[in-house]
Order: C-alpha cells, then sequence, then structure tokens
C-alpha cells in the first residue's frame, strides 16, 4: 500500500518530510503551472497522515510531479456529509489531514468552509499554508484598483437570478471578481453591462498561468461585443470588473467630501482618495484642500495637513 513514505522530490533530489503536529492544513495548490506549488506545501503534503482532494485524480497528477506518495482521500460537494465526519475523526484522533482541491487555495467556491467550521467548533487546529489563487492573479494583472476587492463567485445560471445578484453588487465600491464558465462568458458579460453599465472597466482571465494564458481587459461593452462574436473561449474563467465611479458633481459636495476625509487622513493621502472617488486630479484636490485649511480659522485638524 502507498502512504507509507514521506517525502517528495525536487529535481533530482529527494528530501525528507519533517514530521507534522496533528492539526487540519488548508494548502494551496498550482492554478495551471506547476511549478508554482511552494516548498512549504510540498512538504505538507508529503508529511501529512491524510490528503484530502477534491478529485483524487487531478490531484494525483501534481503529488506524482514532485513524488509524493501519501494516502488520499475525496472531499467534495456531493460526498462532503459523509467524508467530513470521518476527517474530523481522523483529527480527533491525532492525526495530520491536508486539504486540497483541484487547484489554487481550498474554500475559495468550494465546500471546504464546512470542514474548517467543524474542526475549528472542536478545538482542532487549522493552519492555513498559503499560495496560488486564481482571483488573486487575475486581479493584480487586471489593471483595475486593488486596495478594496470583493470575490463574488460564480453568478446564478439563470438569467433573472443573475441580473438580481448583479444589481445588488452594482453600488459596491470595490473591484468585483467572478467566476465563469467558457460557455457563459458571453451571457454574463451582456447580463453585466445591462446590470453595471457597459462603460465600466473590466478584465477577463483566461488560462492563468497555463501556455495559453490570455488577460484581455477593456470596457464591458467592448468585451461584451468581442466574446459575442468569438468562437466559446476555452479553459477557466475569472471576470474582474472595476468599482462604480461615486461622483462629486457640485463643488460644494467636493470641499465636504475633501474636508471630511482630512479629518481622517493626512492632506495628500485625502486628496487621492478623494481623486478615486470623484475622477478628478489629486494635485488640484490636494490644492483645493490646502486652501479650504487656510480659509478656516477654527476647526483644523492637528497634525493632518502634511503629507505624511
Amino acid at each position: 500500500m502507498t502512504g507509507d513514505k514521506r517525502s517528495y522530490v525536487i529535481g533530482q533530489t529527494e528530501l525528507a518530510a519533517r514530521p507534522l503536529a496533528p492539526a487540519l492544513y488548508l494548502v494551496a495548490t498550482p492554478i495551471g503551472n506547476l511549478a508554482d506549488i511552494t516548498l512549504r506545501a510540498l512538504e505538507t503534503l508529503a508529511a501529512a497522515d491524510i490528503v484530502a482532494c477534491e478529485d483524487t485524480r487531478v490531484s494525483r497528477v501534481l503529488l506524482d510531479r514532485y513524488g509524493i506518495r501519501r494516502r488520499t482521500t475525496a472531499y467534495h460537494e456531493h460526498n462532503a456529509g459523509e467524508a467530513g465526519p470521518k476527517l474530523i475523526a481522523a483529527l480527533e484522533a491525532g492525526q495530520s489531514v491536508a486539504l486540497i482541491s483541484d487547484a489554487g487555495t481550498p474554500l475559495i467556491s468550494d465546500p471546504g468552509y464546512r470542514l474548517v467550521g467543524e474542526a475549528l467548533d472542536r478545538g482542532i487546529r487549522v493552519v492555513p499554508i498559503p499560495g496560488p489563487s486564481a482571483p488573486l492573479a487575475a486581479l493584480t494583472a487586471s489593471g483595475l484598483p486593488s486596495d478594496a476587492f470583493l470575490f463574488a463567485g460564480f453568478l446564478p445560471v439563470k438569467s433573472g437570478q443573475r441580473l438580481t445578484r448583479l444589481e445588488a453588487l452594482k453600488s459596491v465600491p470595490a473591484t468585483l471578481i467572478f467566476f465563469e464558465s467558457p460557455r457563459r462568458l458571453a451571457e454574463t458579460l451582456l447580463a453585466m453591462v445591462e446590470a453595471l453599465g457597459g462603460g465600466r472597466q473590466a478584465a477577463i482571465g483566461r488560462e492563468l498561468t497555463k501556455t495559453f494564458e490570455e488577460i484581455r481587459t477593456g470596457t464591458l461593452q467592448s468585451l461584451a461585443e468581442h466574446y459575442a462574436a468569438a468562437d466559446t473561449p476555452k479553459g477557466e474563467i475569472v471576470i474582474c470588473v472595476g468599482p462604480t465611479e461615486a461622483k462629486a458633481d457640485e463643488p460644494a459636495d467636493i470641499d465636504r467630501l475633501l474636508l471630511s476625509l482630512a479629518a481622517e487622513m493626512p492632506a495628500s493621502k485625502a486628496a487621492a482618495e478623494a481623486a478615486k472617488m470623484t475622477g478628478g486630479q489629486k494635485q488640484a484636490l490636494y490644492r483645493r484642500l490646502l486652501e479650504l485649511k487656510d480659509s478656516k480659522k477654527e476647526g483644523d485638524v492637528p497634525g493632518k495637513d502634511g503629507d505624511g
């Protein structure tokens, strides 16, 4: 029976895995390129008593690549009710369990959160082993604001429910990130144009980290037109949609916004934040804020008028 040898192979070198303390380890695995695995992830997978996989056949490709011969068991949406208690029992018996998904970070659009919740309820230690993540890979390459973002997973398949969900997300002041099936990409983009507006900036990440990786950027309207006319794309899809722009059109509104922000942060940062919110120029807003502060005889914000 395989599963007794606790080592992993990098190139031609076989390395022994150090013993693991009993715990539930959440191990991020590559989203495409198998070289994206971390050394800590390899050692954890090689040392774990049990490796719980979304699909054991998919995970075996990764494990074989690095010479890892550990016991694997299936844990996925359709068997979580049966497999979960068995994994909890193993953990309570003092074993170590490494949880992995088919690709990326566990618990992102998979049922792992149920297992984690049960483990925490029972006082079992949970250890994250960070690494690849498709939403973050797409976001960082999209050119869209990354200071605030919301991962919204898969949208509903039915058109009415999809529009309702998008309408609920319309005013969220953050970049929105979605997973989508290639065959539904074109209709989803059309729904986004209808619900969010065609002028919003967006990016489509396809086959991230793989040989035919593609990142296409543009407005929602231009992307919807492109994919409506193109053949159905292949591979995994991540959609990033930039945040809505909250514009303050009246000078008085902008002045109030600047003073409100300056009460919480330095002037330069307040001007930068106002620029994001209004679409204005940071330097012009900064100068206006200084004018406002100079004109105030009372109520200045101590220590907030520098660039710090």
